[in-house]
């Protein structure tokens, strides 16, 4: 007979960054006044010693203002630096918005109320969020 001290969870324990951890792309994205605003496209967890998306790419402006671009094609979050860097520390998801033209947008994971049956729901509404550049 086995102890309850003996007894082994069948899941890793939480890193402790929240409902994000809950997550996992194709999810649907319902905001805070229960609208469908999309679907989990992309999870990324906080690093709070993040010291800004721009780490990786040079810091002078060579060859010329699109160089961040041009370096970083494909760094996501798409979003102004200041935006960004807040949410590489805190977390965050990229939403894949409904329709042709609609531009993705960005939650961080202190914006998630709670992640069941396949939902993700949110603190704010769909106009709150960081539209992609």
């Amino acid at each position: 007979m086995e102890h309850a001290d003996q007894i082994q969870p069948d899941f890793l324990p939480q890193s402790g960054q929240g409902p994000i951890e809950q997550v996992h792309e194709g999810m649907d994205v319902i905001d805070a006044s229960g609208d469908k605003i999309g679907t989990v496209e992309m999870i990324k967890m906080g690093d709070p010693q993040a010291a800004t998306v721009d780490s990786d790419v040079p810091t002078e402006n060579w060859p010329g203002p699109g160089y961040r671009r041009f370096f970083a094609w494909n760094t996501e979050p798409d979003l102004p630096p200041a935006i960004a860097t807040r949410l590489m520390r805190t977390g965050f998801i990229k939403i894949d918005a409904k329709g042709l033209f609609a531009k993705d947008r960005y939650v961080a994971a202190d914006r998630i109320a709670s992640v069941s049956n396949d939902a993700v729901r949110l603190t704010v509404n769909k106009d709150d969020l960081a539209k992609e550049e």
